[in-house]
């Protein structure tokens, strides 16, 4: 049976681009909406734990009693359920459509090719960032740069390896950056910037949830080994705080979830003629894909995916993904093109890879992008304080 039912409304509840807009309004920022509700603070710390959904915590609470102790919710990623998109969403208040991150990788037509927008690059190319200057992409005031235009002192505490990175300079600018080796200076960064000034919002991120999940699959026993030192440090880090900064907030989220893929469910797009054929550049990522075809090809190649696919992804043209509002309820002409002319979003436990030309993405058990319950739902969770 095709799949033809529009993708869910992702928008019509909170997600991860209402956070930080949400987090300034409670840290006295004007003209920015509170709509996640949160009270009153002179000092924020959120961390973003990658890859950490909320179905995947609930499932494994015993593992993260410290974070499973939080109050809190589930909000919504956004779309599509992938780092580089929502971390831009993250650091902008906006969704895909308005910041243009709008996957994994996108066909980026002043490249004329795909971009992977963690690295910046395209495929084994050096980095973008003459072509691409991240400003001028994304020029849209980040909400660290909107906090310090209102006097607060903002820092992000990220590994050191992103100072000066695409994606940094152009979703995460206007704080101070703070450069972890470890989790140890990891604490003694975000105590030191929760106390630098009247008012101060401090940002980390931990990736070591999402890694082990891609490469044993998320619920692995290495998986949930990492689960236990991270729900360990979020409580040190949270008693640290009490004390250098007695009554601050702390907020804890995630960018997206994760879903084991069977190898037997990996479709590959290079030896299925009817999904290759007429297809110029195929972007995103497995559960998510965008297909960009050839210039007059699009209503063929969409016609063969469906034949193909269409009882196990959900598959839309650009008009169709941009009407169901699933990059938001305007996308920006220039983003447009980022938008594959077809969209192809997985249903349960398909994934369209690419064996030979992304081997390592291939070949990873633990997989994300599409809008499942374990993809799309992630933890906002505060501590007692807030």
């Amino acid at each position: 049976m095709t799949v033809t039912a529009p993708p869910l409304d992702v928008y019509s509840q909170p997600t991860l681009s209402n956070l930080m807009p949400s987090v300034l309004a409670s840290l006295g920022v004007a003209g920015e909406p509170n709509r996640l509700h949160l009270p009153d603070s002179r000092h924020t710390v959120v961390i973003l734990i990658d890859g950490l959904g909320w179905s995947l915590l609930r499932r494994h609470r015993e593992r993260a009693p410290f974070l499973d102790s939080l109050t809190g919710r589930p909000i919504r990623a956004g779309f599509p359920t992938t780092t580089a998109t929502s971390i831009a969403s993250f650091g902008t208040g906006l969704p895909s459509g308005g910041h243009g991150i709008t996957g994994y990788q996108s066909y980026v037509r002043e490249v004329r090719g795909t971009i992977n927008w963690l690295s910046w690059r395209a495929g084994h190319k050096g980095d973008e960032l003459t072509r691409l200057v991240p400003e001028v992409l994304q020029p849209a005031p980040t909400v660290f740069e909107r906090a310090a235009a209102a006097g607060i002192a903002c820092t992000t505490v990220v590994p050191a390896k992103f100072d000066g990175s695409g994606l940094t300079r152009a979703v995460l600018r206007g704080g101070t950056f703070a450069g972890i080796h470890a989790y140890g200076d990891l604490i003694a960064h975000v105590v030191t910037a929760a106390r630098s000034g009247e008012r101060t919002l401090t940002y980390c991120y931990l990736s070591e949830i999402d890694t082990l999940g891609h490469i044993y699959g998320p619920g692995s026993a290495p998986w949930l080994h990492q689960l236990d030192l991270v729900d360990r440090l979020v409580e040190r880090l949270a008693a640290e705080l009490a004390v250098a900064q007695p009554g601050a907030a702390l907020h804890v989220t995630a960018d997206h979830g994760m879903v084991t893929v069977d190898d037997a469910d990996k479709i590959d797009f290079d030896d299925t003629p009817a999904l290759s054929d007429g297809v110029v550049a195929l972007a995103g990522e497995p559960r998510c894909r965008h297909v960009h075809a050839r210039a007059g090809a699009a209503h063929d190649v969409a016609a063969r995916w469906r034949s193909e696919l269409g009882h196990r992804m959900w598959i839309g043209t650009r008009d169709e993904a941009v009407t169901a509002g699933l990059f938001g309820p305007a996308v920006r002409s220039e983003v447009q093109g980022r938008i594959g002319d077809v969209v192809a979003i997985a249903q349960g436990g398909v994934a369209v890879v690419r064996r030979k030309a992304e081997s390592r993405l291939s070949a990873l058990p633990g997989q994300h992008g599409a809008l499942t319950d374990d993809e799309l739902l992630i933890p906002l969770l505060h501590t007692a304080a807030t």
